[in-house]
């Protein structure tokens, strides 16, 4: 029963659909609650709209939404959730006109974000989240926060909610607060927000930071990701800050000692160091002395003798070797690093163990468009000119002589230490048969020989001691010959007669058709070349036979 001063309360209450009313629990069940709102009848509330069923007591108040005044029973039909929906909204509507400030509870996980509730259901998208978006969004569900209200659509009752903005008004806050306060030198903890190829961004609770990957160690960094991860706290030390621009500048090697500091007494010029190759470049090999501190072995101190096309033909990564230092330039932070000196230079001996006109013996190593490079020893070749070849025969490549493997004998000519060569030649080894010419072959000599050439002028006949002749194309036949290879063909056996001798070209000049002449015949030739101007028969004999030619037409 109800009181008078609750009667006579309950008389002034307007009861209408849609209006939010009080009422009193006068009875509880397994599955509602039976509430009287001083109406002529009661209502039904679902036990699903209270949080407990069971904690609901007789004579409780609630607020109520009267949905319909009479349902068929004639019982009121009310609704505690729609109340506080309402109520809620309502409130939502006036803190959002206030400043949009409000604490909600994390519901569940939707697709694209977040479902807060808020006294009503709210979305915030992750990118709202925080500021860097999260990957893990279940994290969030069940923990209370405060937020701002960013988007309300009263027709849809829908409501976006952004927790990021608050926090990027509190780092702002801080921000301003940090740069005031910071100072280089400083220490700061920091959490690795980002990385780049050129570095990390640290985030300072506040403000970023650039830690640059120069910065990181006093050793060589390859990638900022091999040092740092995303997420990773640590200590950083300021380096600079501008105040203007709100950019922090920081460093992690300034943490420790500069290894470079007292370099030169840890490596002096001279010593032997042991170090790991960390890098091969075409230029050369770095090489770790210890961490934060590297040398350089140029590709020319890898050996004194052989002429290294890269490193990598000599050394491999991450091998430990040997090395003496050669040069410290500090304020640069350089070390030059020689692998060769570690051995002696054969160099040093060259001039005193092979003296010119010492003969020596060796294989053809290499064959090149200029000669041969025959192995002395170890580490040192000498170099056969093509012009040392042969005293009598014009050699085009080596190839026509040698072929790698070949064991020859050769004569040291010079020995040039500073350009480390050696030159040897081949010829020297024998007389030259030119200095005897004249005991050999005088003209009108009959001999024999093996054509071994041909030419558009003439053919080229090998006689005995090595000697070549000439023979000019007038001298062939009796007949014009327009055409040497019409006539002649390597590998013929011919005889000829010696007409000329030449000791400027060192060449003999031949005729085949003087082979059967006469001594007048041979005579009357002889006249013929005789005839031409001192000097000019001794430039080639080629030109000497064009003129007999032109004079015989």
């Amino acid at each position: 029963m109800l009181t008078m001063e609750e009667a006579l309360k309950h008389s002034s209450t307007r009861f209408a659909a849609g209006e939010i009313v009080k009422g009193r629990v006068i009875e509880v069940r397994n599955k509602e609650a039976l509430v009287d709102i001083g109406y002529k009848s009661e209502g039904v509330i679902p036990g699903n709209e209270f949080d407990d069923i069971k904690t609901v007591k007789v004579g409780d108040e609630v607020d109520v939404l009267i949905e319909k005044l009479e349902d068929k029973d004639g019982m009121v039909i009310l609704s505690k959730e729609k109340a506080e929906f309402k109520q809620n909204w309502e409130k939502i509507l006036t803190i959002c006109n206030e400043g949009g400030r409000i604490a909600g509870k994390v519901k569940s996980v939707v697709k694209g974000g977040l479902v807060v509730n808020i006294g009503v259901e709210a979305f915030l998208p992750a990118s709202q989240i925080d500021v860097i978006t999260p990957k893990n969004l279940a994290q969030f569900v069940g923990n209370t926060y405060d937020f701002k209200v960013v988007k309300i659509n009263q027709e849809r009752q829908n409501i976006v909610l952004s927790r990021r903005e608050l926090i990027e008004a509190e780092r702002t806050d801080r921000r301003q607060k940090l740069l005031a306060d910071m100072v280089p030198g400083d220490i700061r903890k920091g959490t690795v927000k980002n990385i780049t190829d050129f570095g990390a961004f640290i985030d300072l609770n506040g403000i970023d930071g650039l830690l640059h990957i120069t910065d990181m160690s006093w050793g060589r960094v390859g990638h900022p990701s091999e040092v740092l991860k995303v997420g990773q706290d640590l200590d950083v030390v300021v380096l600079d800050v501008n105040k203007e621009k709100e950019r922090v500048s920081l460093g992690l090697k300034q943490k420790m000692a500069n290894p470079w500091a007292a370099i030169e007494t840890k490596f002096p010029v001279g010593t032997k160091v042991k170090g790991k190759v960390v890098n091969l470049v075409p230029y050369g090999a770095f090489v770790e002395l210890e961490p934060g501190v590297e040398g350089l072995i140029h590709v020319t101190e890898l050996s004194w003798t052989k002429r290294v096309a890269k490193p990598g033909d000599i050394l491999k990564q991450d091998q430990e070797i040997e090395a003496i230092v050669l040069g410290i330039n500090r304020d640069e932070q350089k070390i030059s690093l020689g692998v060769r000196q570690l051995e002696s230079n054969p160099w040093d001996n060259a001039e005193a163990k092979y003296p010119a006109g010492t003969r020596v013996k060796g294989k053809i190593r290499n064959l090149t468009s200029y000669g041969a490079f025959i192995e002395l020893e170890e580490g040192l070749d000498g170099m056969i000119h093509v012009s040392d070849i042969s005293w009598t025969r014009k050699i085009n490549h080596p190839s026509e002589v040698f072929k790698k493997g070949d064991e020859v004998e050769a004569q040291v000519l010079e020995v040039d230490k500073a350009n480390q060569r050696i030159a040897v030649g081949v010829k020297q080894i024998s007389v030259d048969p030119w200095d005897k010419i004249d005991e050999l072959y005088k003209v009108g000599d009959l001999v024999s020989g093996q054509v071994t050439k041909l030419a558009s002028f003439g053919a080229f006949v090998g006689l005995k001691h090595d000697i070549d002749g000439l023979v000019h194309i007038s001298q062939i036949s009796e007949e014009r010959v327009d055409k040497i290879k019409n006539v002649l063909k390597a590998g013929q056996e011919v005889n000829a007669r010696v007409i000329k001798i030449d000791r400027g070209d060192r060449r003999i000049g031949l005729s085949i058709k003087a082979a059967n002449y006469s001594n007048e015949q041979l005579k009357a030739e002889q006249a013929v070349l005789d005839a031409l101007k001192p000097g000019e028969d001794l430039v080639a004999l080629q030109h000497a036979f064009d003129a007999v030619d032109t004079d015989k037409s």
